[in-house]
């Protein structure tokens, strides 16, 4: 019992301390809806609250927590008083557990896409919203005290807003940018040699020949399962970075797709596959054809993505397959894009360009040498044994007429 008093006094002076820290402070007034600070991260969704309105209506940080959850640590925030003005601080990770623990509130919305996403007939959008309310102190029927409530909410787009960074033939993952409007979660492209997606592709020292099949994979980690990958565009450019007098080739766009693509998953789990046949640019007069694959990548709720696999009336006027001699005019942004390494192609121009290939043409001139020679020799024996036979058969006759007629 007397320990408890003593916490109980404790508190009351450290609250009494804190009011007076607030006492003639500008902020010691009643709460406002700007009192509170929303920062949507591609991580964490981070919120500060003003402490001495929240003070000033009778309340204490200890009072708060989101959504009225005061029953768990993980939902109240933590007061800070060496910033000026002091504030309190929340702060969840955008992981359905995470917000689910606090009771906030997930939703997804459809919307013709505008913008960068103006390419895109319907765009979803992620909103995370919930509220921060006082507990109030009084255990009577009534109380004098005035509630105090913040409401916030976050909106994200559903597409992957990635850097470009340096890259392998194998793949790799690339971060997602620490800004608003950005979900956390990471993309990778990697290539492969099987249709099981079980061998990543190496690219030899001298390339590959052309019409080899290339079978590639889209993944994204860190996700909720309710969402799924979708690819919208796939494209070819000689540069990793695409500037607008790059050359391009679509390998599809979405429902549009190049003869030699297959497109084997997509829009249907966390991972997208397709493949295509090798081919190069007809303007590449060098040895060897290097081009990079770029992908447009967007997420879609799982329930959702078979009616933007199959909607492809919408849009098909606008995605218009482009040759290799036309500009890129996407109007989806590079950051919106994942890529892979180069995928250098070796180029024969009617001979073999590898050293296997000019091996085998020095051993078919070998063997035409070869095969010459033994047919002048065999001419040269064949003249001499006609002329050998020629001379034996005149040596008879002679003889024979000797003998006919003998000299007298």
């Amino acid at each position: 019992m007397l320990l408890t008093l003593l916490a109980y006094h404790l508190a009351s002076l450290l609250v009494v301390q804190a009011q007076n820290d607030c006492i003639g402070h500008p902020t010691f007034r009643s709460p406002a809806n700007s009192d509170i600070e929303v920062s949507c991260g591609s991580q964490t969704i981070d919120l500060q609250i003003l402490l001495c309105p929240v003070y000033f209506n009778g309340y204490n940080e200890s009072m708060l927590a989101l959504n009225s959850v005061h029953s768990k640590d993980q939902c109240k925030g933590i007061a800070d008083w060496t910033a000026d003005p002091p504030v309190v601080k929340f702060n969840f990770s955008i992981t359905e557990e995470a917000i689910t623990d606090c009771s906030n509130t997930l939703t997804v919305t459809q919307e013709t896409g505008t913008g960068v996403f103006a390419e895109f007939s319907s765009v979803q959008h992620i909103n995370i919203s919930g509220m921060i309310c006082s507990e109030d102190p009084a255990t009577g029927t009534i109380t004098y005290h005035q509630e105090v409530m913040y409401r916030f909410s976050c909106r994200y787009p559903l597409q992957y807003l990635v850097n470009n960074t340096q890259m392998t033939v194998a793949g790799t993952n690339l971060a997602v940018q620490d800004k608003n409007g950005s979900f956390i979660s990471t993309l990778s492209m990697q290539l492969y040699v099987d249709e099981d997606y079980s061998s990543m592709l190496q690219i030899p020292a001298n390339g590959l020949e052309l019409k080899t099949r290339i079978f590639v994979e889209v993944k994204a980690s860190n996700l909720s399962n309710r969402f799924n990958v979708l690819l919208d565009r796939c494209y070819a450019t000689t540069t990793l970075f695409p500037i607008t007098n790059s050359i391009s080739y679509d390998l599809f766009v979405g429902c549009n797709r190049d003869g030699q693509t297959i497109v084997g998953m997509n829009g249907e789990q966390q991972e997208a596959r397709f493949s295509f046949e090798a081919f190069r640019f007809v303007q590449t007069e060098a040895t060897f054809s290097t081009y990079y694959i770029h992908c447009a990548t967007r997420l879609c709720v799982n329930t959702f993505c078979p009616t933007l696999r199959q909607n492809c009336t919408t849009a098909t006027d606008r995605r218009r397959r482009r040759n290799a001699n036309h500009n890129q005019d996407s109007t989806v942004s590079d950051t919106a894009t994942v890529n892979s390494g180069p995928i250098t192609i070796r180029l024969d121009h009617g001979n073999l360009g590898s050293s296997e290939g000019a091996q085998q043409k020095d051993a078919n001139s070998t063997v035409l040498a070869v095969s010459v020679v033994a047919g002048i020799v065999g001419a040269i024996c064949l003249t001499l044994m006609a002329f050998i036979a020629y001379q034996v058969y005149n040596s008879k006759i002679a003889f024979n007429k000797t003998i006919l007629y003998p000299h007298d």
